[in-house]
């Protein structure tokens, strides 16, 4: 059975731990090994090894960042079936779905890669006479990311090679559920030349997060996960002076107008609402379906559903498990609670038959939903998808807006005046049209509106960059005998 330790200082730290936690391939519900979990000893020895790292780290050249960012972006990319594999071995998604997150993973990576560009300050000649002002930016220190278990690599990537790239050293908090993969991602980092310290792997449940929190010499936390933690996390690391960006939950809608190509929505609807068997932030959980269109578009999203394959991710099924037998399980009966509320179920996972003892729940389908439903409410997380009637486009976008989430959104149609409508009117950081997963590319920022976001900025892209480096603007004059004399006055720019 595979033992997993902390990644600390270049190395496995080898010191037995006091408690360890389990870890399942969901697909056979079977212990495959277990983690590490730190107590306050080995927190303290993780951030001291970034802190001792950054002090060097920080000084390296733009030019030697760089060299070692394309170094692992390369070795990434030679090993991303290998970290693929590695990710539905404890997730369970399926191989291609891994391979993907991993290759989105390393946009963040390639962009990194342009730092230096990134990086520039600017400056200002002459701003009174003889008196230069410019600005730079420099890096925090030792930082932290906490992941959640649905994108083991992705999300990591998100943050840490921007991090690094612009001089901070960093402390990965994996999910204590799918920790390997972010072993083999320090290993190759290792590999590609990051010296020793500037990142590092701690695992662990409630101890490590606070430990990380509450921690002197941490300068920032970047987390993704629910929205109770995102909160908790917010206001825990900024009560203590730490910048905090924490991306929460979701309930992402998509609109549906009668004057779609429902082929392509009910396509759109199946794809986002159960790859990754629905364990993705930016999953459709929401289809709101404009009238007279309902009837038809629930057909054509249950005619395709019924036909998706459920089982191992890694043998060739369309969907795979879900992460545990009790997330399983609390999805399962948000299907019992659905149904007692008076939503229609057209498809129900529960009854899906699937060989083996994995954590497996297959597509459901629920139509006629309404807004008081815990299942309309709640962010599932799983692979099930609601259908919402309404009878206009102002009564969907009123869906929308008035949604405690606002992660993500999109909207079929073929009409450019409402889709331009859309995107200027709804209340959600990131939108869709004819596109069901809005996720944008590395350049660009990722991250949402009202209790999907706490903080100001987002990942990755300039909001990236911004959250890990602080400002500073010098104002400079090279004094020669004019500067002589008293003036108390204040500065007139002469």
């Amino acid at each position: 059975m595979n033992s997993i330790s902390h990644w600390i200082n270049g190395e496995l730290f080898g010191d037995k731990p006091a408690r360890t936690g389990e870890i399942y391939n969901p697909a056979t519900g079977v212990i495959s090994g277990s983690v590490a979990f730190a107590d306050t000893v080995v927190i303290d020895k993780a951030v001291n090894a970034a802190e001792k790292a950054f002090q060097d780290w920080r000084h390296t050249s733009l030019t030697k960042r760089t060299q070692i960012m394309f170094a692992f972006r390369d070795l990434v990319h030679k090993n991303k079936e290998k970290i693929a594999q590695l990710i539905t071995a404890e997730h369970g998604k399926v191989l291609s779905d891994a391979i993907g997150e991993v290759t989105r993973g390393l946009e963040v990576v390639e962009f990194a890669c342009g730092i230096p560009h990134l990086l520039k300050g600017g400056f200002s000649e002459e701003v009174s006479t003889g008196v230069d002002v410019y600005s730079i930016r420099q890096p925090l220190g030792p930082v932290a990311i906490i992941s959640p278990f649905n994108f083991p690599v992705m999300v990591p990537m998100w943050f840490f090679p921007i991090a690094i790239a612009c001089g901070n050293s960093v402390i990965v908090k994996p999910s204590e559920k799918d920790p390997s993969a972010i072993m083999m991602i320090a290993q190759l980092l290792k590999e590609a030349g990051l010296p020793d310290g500037v990142f590092n792997v701690l695992h662990g449940d409630k101890v490590a997060v606070d430990g990380l929190l509450n921690h002197p010499k941490i300068k920032s936390v970047s987390f993704v996960g629910s929205t109770p933690i995102a909160k908790y996390v917010y206001e825990t690391g900024t009560k203590v002076g730490k910048r905090v960006q924490a991306l929460g939950g979701a309930k992402n809608h998509m609109i549906v107008l009668p004057d779609a190509d429902l082929d392509l929505a009910a396509d759109a609807a199946i794809n986002a609402g159960f790859g990754s068997a629905g364990e993705r932030c930016m999953a459709i959980s929401a289809v709101v379906a404009v009238e007279p269109i309902g009837d038809k578009l629930v057909s054509k999203i249950a005619e395709r559903a019924i036909k998706i394959k459920t089982g191992d991710g890694a043998k060739g099924a369309d969907m795979g498990p879900l992460v545990t037998k009790v997330h399983r399980d609390k999805v399962s009966s948000y299907i019992t609670a659905g149904e007692k509320e008076g939503a229609k179920v057209v498809l129900d996972g529960r009854q899906t038959k699937i060989s083996g003892d994995g954590f497996y729940l297959g597509p459901t389908l629920f139509d006629n939903v309404k807004p008081n439903m815990s299942i309309y409410l709640e962010e599932i997380f799983g692979p099930v998808l609601s259908v919402i009637r309404v009878k206009s486009y102002e009564e969907a976008l009123k869906l929308v807006n008035e949604h405690q989430y606002g992660n993500g959104t999109a909207i079929f149609t073929n009409d450019g005046g409402a889709a331009r409508r859309f995107q200027n009117e709804v209340e959600v950081g990131m939108v869709g049209i004819n596109v069901p997963i809005p996720v944008p590319m590395a350049y660009f920022s990722f991250g949402g509106w009202k209790n999907s976001l706490f903080g100001d900025l987002h990942a990755h892209g300039t909001d990236g960059v911004q959250f890990f480096t602080r400002g500073k603007v010098v104002t400079s004059r090279w004094l020669d005998p004019s500067h002589g004399g008293i003036n108390l006055g204040f500065p007139q720019n002469s």
